[in-house]
């Protein structure tokens, strides 16, 4: 996508009546219409404690557990729904903990060692892109 100027951008929206509307004052909004888009994909490598703390990963966990240093997975995806069947698929491809699913905004953090984690981002990831005919981002690592 190129880059184009306002007037430019107005010229395109408006067509005929751009010169009528030139110089008067416009209200632009802007609306993300939700598409079929994992629009992140990002695995932690090795987690510390204020950020698993950060993330309210150690809510709910088992007294005298403790999972700081596992690796963190984090997704999000719209339609915002899309959620669900991206928690299947992780839980069904490696042996991961779900640290956070939200079906009203897309996102889904998992958790679990490395590899794991790495191997249910990829999975989703994939199954979305080959499977569901997602358009998805590339999964980073830090």
């Amino acid at each position: 996508m190129t880059n184009m100027t306002t007037e430019q951008l107005l010229e395109k929206l408006f067509h005929d009546d751009y010169e009528r509307l030139k110089g008067k004052r416009l209200r632009m909004t802007r609306v993300r219409v939700p598409g079929k888009e994992v629009c992140l994909a990002h695995v932690i490598g090795s987690s510390k404690t204020s950020v698993y703390q950060n993330l309210s990963l150690h809510i709910g966990v088992h007294e005298g557990e403790d999972h700081t240093g596992d690796a963190i997975g984090l997704m999000r995806f719209t339609p915002w729904e899309a959620v669900v069947a991206a928690t299947d698929i992780a839980m069904k491809s490696a042996d991961i903990e779900i640290g956070f699913m939200d079906r009203f905004c897309g996102t889904l953090i998992i958790t679990g060692g490395l590899i794991q984690v790495q191997t249910a981002v990829e999975e989703v990831v994939r199954a979305f892109r080959e499977d569901l005919g997602f358009a998805v981002c590339k999964v980073h690592r830090s």
